[in-house]
């Protein structure tokens, strides 16, 4: 049987690979963008809001604080009640909770990212080599080409100005999901590398893994 399309029905799927066609046009331009404006940070500094989001627990913890960022290094100030220092060093991660005395030591690489998913924020120089980009609505949509952890997707609101990032979302596999809001973000201003230095108060227990 010989199937026929009105014009309608030739338009209707016109318009839908144009769309696709934008659409992915549109992915690539932003992740271009993005990976360009990286090739000239040295370093960045600001503050930001984190909201997790804990589905089998029905519930939402929010935290905030300030970070750090000097590829391949980063800190993470976690301020309030449940306050903690996230070190990076590129190949090691240290986590100081200050109120328990203790500092949990391990090897940093991509299985770590489900333990500290924000220091993704330091590694999104080569976008398209470590993700499928694709656009959902004015976010990127960034799916990990191998596995990176626990993570199953990335979304990335760009900004305007000398850092793109404005806000982005981690889901892991169990659908688990933190919403991270950058805010007062200044790049380049000469972080020296004693702040990403990790010395230990006296008595702190260091637990290696």
């Amino acid at each position: 049987m010989k199937i026929k399309y009105g014009i309608s029905s030739v338009l209707f799927f016109s318009l839908l690979l144009l769309a696709a066609t934008l659409c992915s046009a549109g992915a690539e331009d932003e992740a271009a963008r993005i990976q360009k404006a990286y090739e000239k940070i040295k370093d960045v500094k600001g503050s930001f809001v984190q909201k997790s989001h804990v589905r089998d627990l029905k519930r939402t913890d929010t935290y905030q604080g300030r970070f750090f960022i000097k590829p391949p290094k980063m800190k993470w100030e976690y301020q309030g009640e449940k306050a903690q220092t996230v070190f990076i060093t590129g190949e090691e991660i240290i986590i100081y909770q200050k109120k328990e005395n203790q500092a949990f030591q391990s090897r940093f690489d991509r299985s770590t990212y489900g333990q500290a998913p924000i220091a993704l924020l330091g590694g999104f120089g080569d976008i398209r080599k470590e993700f499928e980009v694709t656009m959902k609505g004015d976010r990127l949509h960034l799916k990990p080409k191998k596995p990176m952890g626990t993570i199953a997707y990335i979304e990335i609101t760009p900004a305007e100005g000398d850092f793109p990032i404005g806000a982005l979302t981690i889901v892991d596999s169990l659908s688990n999901r933190i919403d991270v809001q950058l805010k007062d973000v200044t790049v380049n201003t000469g972080l020296k590398d004693r702040i990403f230095e990790f010395t230990p108060p006296e008595g702190v227990n260091i637990l290696r893994q």
